[in-house]
């Protein structure tokens, strides 16, 4: 696996791990498909630009010649390119089955038509719903409670029939709520960092006591390269491991990090179908070598930091309502 094709490479997580692989010298070529929407933006490439092994092609992936022609032109594909905000969903939820489902399933019938040697598609623990009490495995069903997961959810079992139908060597990852610089502030962290230090109220849904577990993106991003080079072909990979948090518990420590008062702090009512606690088991990751190695006060301390000297990130889409966790 020399050439490796990354789409939605342009945006948060796509982007670390982008520059994660350009750091590999056994990585030859590394080429970014990417549609630029509103979530994708170019300044987070812009130290990748200087490596002779990269390229950025602007592009769909629903553009069914563009891909073809790109996976013919490399090893393997890292699929991270989708529409990922639940509220966004709510309100939109044709653009999250085009882009989630009919995108990845074009992505997957090209790779089987180029004989792509590894297809790792990125997903959610979200596709799992709400669980009261243990984690989730990777066998265990999907239950799905708003677009954007059940979204994420076809698109899971559209790359697993690849595998059984064609033969085309898919590996799933599902992480848990990734966190980190350059991550576009609808999301909650973000969102309530550059509110916090603009003096500006944050919203908290319902009681403030949705449960999520924080995984730090880089972390994310070694599991992503962990299967991409270890997984079995048709396997799912839960990426976790990271800090359980109530939104609450959230809330407060980034109140702390940004120094704002706790008067910033306004409850509203909760969302439709926002589900209460996500919980994934991630031992089935850790038999192949993935081990999450960052603190969560530290990583947090940073992340907050990195919005505090880029300001130029802090303008926040208003027309989505509170952020989704």
């Amino acid at each position: 696996m020399e050439k490796v094709l990354v789409t939605g490479g342009a945006g948060f997580i796509g982007s670390h791990f982008t520059r994660r692989l350009l750091q590999d010298d056994s990585i030859t070529k590394v080429t970014v498909l990417d549609a630029l929407t509103y979530a994708g933006n170019r300044k987070n490439l812009q130290t990748a630009l200087s490596s002779p092994k990269f390229t950025f092609v602007h592009g769909n992936i629903l553009d069914r010649a563009l891909t073809l022609q790109l996976m013919s032109e490399h090893d393997a594909v890292v699929h991270f390119a989708a529409e990922s905000h639940v509220d966004r969903s709510l309100s939109d939820a044709g653009n999250f089955v085009s882009t989630n489902v009919l995108g990845t399933q074009t992505l997957l019938d090209c790779a089987w038509r180029t004989g792509i040697r590894k297809f790792l598609h990125a997903s959610t623990d979200e596709v799992y719903g709400s669980l009261p009490s243990g984690s989730a495995m990777e066998y265990d069903q999907l239950r799905p409670t708003v677009p954007y997961s059940a979204s994420k959810a076809a698109s899971d079992m559209i790359a697993t029939a690849y595998f059984h139908s064609y033969g085309v060597p898919v590996c799933v990852t599902r992480s848990s709520n990734n966190y980190g610089p350059c991550q576009y502030p609808e999301k909650i962290i973000p969102r309530f960092v550059t509110r916090l230090l603009q003096g500006e109220q944050v919203t908290v849904h319902g009681h403030g006591e949705h449960v999520r577990n924080w995984l730090h993106v880089e972390d994310n991003c070694q599991g992503v390269e962990t299967v991409l080079r270890k997984g079995i072909p048709g396997e799912v990979y839960n990426l976790g491991g990271g800090t359980d948090l109530t939104t609450n518990e959230l809330t407060t420590l980034l109140v702390r990090e940004t120094g704002a008062s706790t008067d910033a702090i306004t409850y509203v009512p909760d969302r439709t179908a926002n589900d209460i606690r996500y919980s994934i088991n991630w031992k089935k990751a850790e038999a192949l070598g993935f081990r999450p190695q960052r603190d969560f006060q530290e990583g947090l301390a940073e992340t907050v930091e990195w919005y505090r000297q880029n300001p130029d990130w802090w303008p926040v889409p208003t027309a989505v309502g509170p952020a989704a966790v």
